[in-house]
């Protein structure tokens, strides 16, 4: 392998953790070839910069510090500011790995071995080291800063991940130590491609591990997109059943009316009374039970509270005036739908005189305050710090729909505690108004 290909593969792998490390703070500029095109204008310019200014320190390094702002900056969406930040945190770690692996080489003894024969690859394996060490790096600031959703792969999977470039950093040390002087070049070569070859391959899997990743957002999403919609159709529907038996009954009213003018007429003042009495209690079982002075709030509750009288859930509640309310309306339906489907389907599984849910929905204080607790009977299984259902008909659905809510407390910079106890769960929710 020449020196040259050498410089050039190595620079590829230092522009890549580049890359790498700006996707962890933002979000592509553009989508498909182009990017590749910036990838090949980047490491040209990085190897331009490293071949003309190898003499110059300083101004190397202000160059490559002003190349990957500039060029990151078209690849990434984000201020020319912060990409200079950036860049500059990049070099530093870069050097600081660099001058690091070197001086640890030489305290352990693993350079220098090779004086006076014929072929000596330390320096590269050396290098090599570093970018290993730096790409190992970029992988754990990306676990702690990455933006996209980490919930697909928890901590035992990261875990997993991060072996295999340990593993590369261990072996690399390792033929620093062993193949410091070699005596072919045929050894040079195999050495080198296997090197090289550990680091790329660390670079592949790192990508289609992305790439699953990536998949696996999306697919997530769009469970949260298909329980949103249902949870929105059901609202609407209660809204739009609701509006149906009005128009019904204002029909049937105006025949009320008529009935009770006719009794009045022949005087018929016993019969009046007995007709309006009926009305009277049949309204009472008619009309919503709940108001909060918020259509959307008002839709969900009563639909609810009547699913619950149907399953004999004893349905307890304390609410006041929410006109004020400003969460938006999906936001709304993600947490009451969510919260109140789970206790629902709780409480049935319990023995009928155990079916007790309540529900506190209160703006006070300066603050919506929102607490459902529920009685239960399965066990409630937890994993990894999450909640876990024990439906066997759309599992996903139900471990989803927490995550929704949680979501939703998020971007309204609330918090909440889930906690249960004498076969009670409970979910309290504070968003700050």
């Amino acid at each position: 392998m020449s020196d040259l290909l050498a410089e050039i593969l190595i620079i590829f792998f230092e522009v890549l953790c580049c890359k790498i490390f700006y996707e962890i703070f933002g979000k592509l500029r553009y989508k498909g070839w182009i990017n590749i095109v910036q990838l090949i204008v980047l490491e040209c310019s990085v190897f331009v910069a490293a071949r003309v200014l190898s003499d110059s320190f300083i101004i190397k390094q202000i160059i490559m510090i002003s190349i990957y702002a500039t060029l990151m900056f078209w690849h990434i969406k984000m201020s020319l500011k912060k990409s200079f930040v950036l860049a500059l945190l990049h070099q530093a770690m870069i050097l600081s790995i660099d001058y690091l692996t070197y001086f640890i080489s030489i305290e352990l003894d693993l350079t220098g071995k090779a004086t006076g024969k014929p072929y000596s690859i330390e320096n590269i394996l050396v290098i090599l080291l570093g970018k290993a060490i730096v790409f190992l790096c970029v992988l754990v600031v990306g676990r702690k800063l990455r933006e996209k959703s980490t919930e697909i792969l928890v901590d035992v999977d990261w875990l997993k991940i991060l072996i295999f470039p340990i593993f590369t950093i261990i072996i690399i040390t390792a033929m620093i130590s062993v193949f410091s002087d070699v005596e072919t070049p045929e050894q040079v070569t195999l050495i080198l491609t296997s090197s090289f070859g550990m680091i790329g391959m660390n670079i592949v899997v790192f990508y289609l591990i992305n790439d699953i990743v990536d998949r696996e957002t999306q697919l997530y999403e769009s469970r949260i997109f298909r329980i949103q919609a249902k949870n929105q159709a059901e609202m609407y529907r209660s809204i739009s059943e609701n509006y149906d038996k009005q128009k019904r009954k204002t029909h049937e009213y105006k025949n009320q009316i008529s009935c009770i003018e006719a009794l009045v007429k022949k005087n018929q003042f016993t019969k009046v009374e007995e007709y309006v009495k009926g009305i009277y209690s049949r309204l009472d079982k008619e009309l919503d039970v709940i108001d909060t002075n918020n259509v959307i709030v008002n839709a969900i509750l009563n639909t609810k509270y009547q699913e619950a009288e149907e399953n004999k859930i004893v349905f307890v509640l304390r609410v006041n005036d929410l006109s004020r309310l400003r969460v938006e309306d999906e936001d709304i339906v993600t947490i009451l739908s969510n919260l109140l489907d789970n206790a629902i389907e709780a409480c049935k599984k319990c023995e009928t005189d155990r079916r007790v849910l309540k529900l506190k929905f209160v703006d006070e204080d300066g603050m919506i305050k929102i607490g459902v607790r529920n009685t239960f009977d399965t066990p409630i299984l937890y994993e990894n710090g999450e909640i876990q259902t024990t439906k066997l008909v759309k599992a996903e659905e139900h471990g989803v729909g927490i995550r929704n809510i949680i979501e939703v407390i998020e971007k309204y910079g609330g918090s909440y505690a889930i906690k249960n106890k004498n076969q009670e769960f409970f979910f309290s929710i504070i968003i700050p108004t």
